[in-house]
């Protein structure tokens, strides 16, 4: 079959990743594979792997009518059997374009926390937890399949990274605590966990070896550098540390001794075999143990409101501390 793969952005981001490697995978399988898509940082990766690119334009409409005639033209002219959207934006488009146009098949994956209201219910759809599969198919989606985000433990393998060169770039001493955090900077779903990373370093700086490195870019990174600045100046030296984006992640996982996160983010930390923290929103932080797992399976590898050890930085302290 010949398949368009549609990602929502080119940042480095959980989704992005996931629909990159999963068309690199369909590829291997046999089938031809395009991908579209904006310009950006991941764009690199999907040439690593041998894919065709196509770009369309970064300043556009959401959801774009030029996107959805572009759609159209590649699937006419270039005779693409299916078409794959990640996020209800790019599925949007496919579906008023060439899906209505032509009756080419649609495929949408949705690895954000909630599928929208007004997205289409004929189209087969792909969610990451249990819950929002069940909710799916209460509001009327026919065909519903569960996909937890994917990891690729083939690459994402502690044996194949050494973390030494990372923690040495980075001034981590080996007998400190490393902290490491995946994350985009963005203020939706991310900004608390990383917010609340920054502060329960800081406090817990001053009593243990204990550094944070956040590895990430985003239009939060300002405010998160102050508050890093602050807490290095509370404790009188550096205990957390923004590096910036990285295309390859890998070694900052391998050199971690404990991971924070959400998402794919949060399993690649448990790939690289890691001591794992999930963080979300209104202060929720979590240990992930024997006995939480079966929440995060069910509800995804996130959350809201108090976890068990409570909310907010002081959770998060206790978390680390345990």
């Amino acid at each position: 079959m010949r398949i368009l793969v549609y990602p929502h952005a080119m940042e480095i981001g959980g989704s992005q990743i996931n629909a990159i490697q999963i068309a690199g995978a369909i590829r291997d399988r046999g089938h031809e594979v395009i991908v579209l898509s904006e310009p950006g940082p991941m764009v690199g990766r999907v040439r690593e792997l041998g894919l065709e690119h196509l770009e369309i334009p970064m300043r556009r409409g959401e959801p774009s009518a030029w996107v959805r005639a572009e759609l159209a033209r590649v699937v006419r002219e270039r005779r693409v059997d299916i078409v794959h959207g990640y996020e209800w934006s790019p599925v949007i488009e496919a579906y008023f374009g060439p899906r209505l146009r032509y009756g080419v098949p649609v495929v949408g994956t949705i690895m954000s926390m909630s599928v929208v209201w007004f997205f289409p219910r004929t189209i087969p759809l792909i969610v990451g937890t249990e819950e929002m599969r069940d909710e799916a198919i209460a509001a009327g989606h026919r065909r519903v399949t569960l996909l937890e985000p994917p990891v690729d433990t083939d690459a994402d393998d502690p044996r194949l990274i050494d973390g030494t060169d990372f923690r040495h770039q980075h001034g981590i001493r080996d007998d400190q605590i490393l902290v490491v955090m995946v994350s985009r900077l963005v203020s939706v779903h991310k900004y608390e966990g990383l917010r609340m990373a920054c502060e329960a370093v800081g406090q817990l700086a001053s009593t243990y070896p204990i550094r944070l490195v956040i590895v990430g870019g985003g239009p939060m990174y300002d405010e998160l550098a102050a508050r890093a600045a602050r807490a290095n100046a509370a404790v009188g030296h550096r205990a957390v540390t923004l590096i910036g984006e990285m295309i390859d992640p890998r070694p900052a996982y391998a050199a971690a001794d404990i991971v924070v996160g959400q998402g794919g983010s949060a399993l690649r930390g448990l790939s690289f075999g890691k001591p794992l923290i999930v963080v979300g929103e209104r202060g929720f932080s979590e240990l992930l143990t024997q006995s939480s797992v079966s929440s995060f399976l069910r509800h995804g590898w996130w959350g809201k409101g108090p976890g068990s050890m409570g909310s907010e930085a002081p959770a998060l302290r206790d978390a680390l501390q345990r």
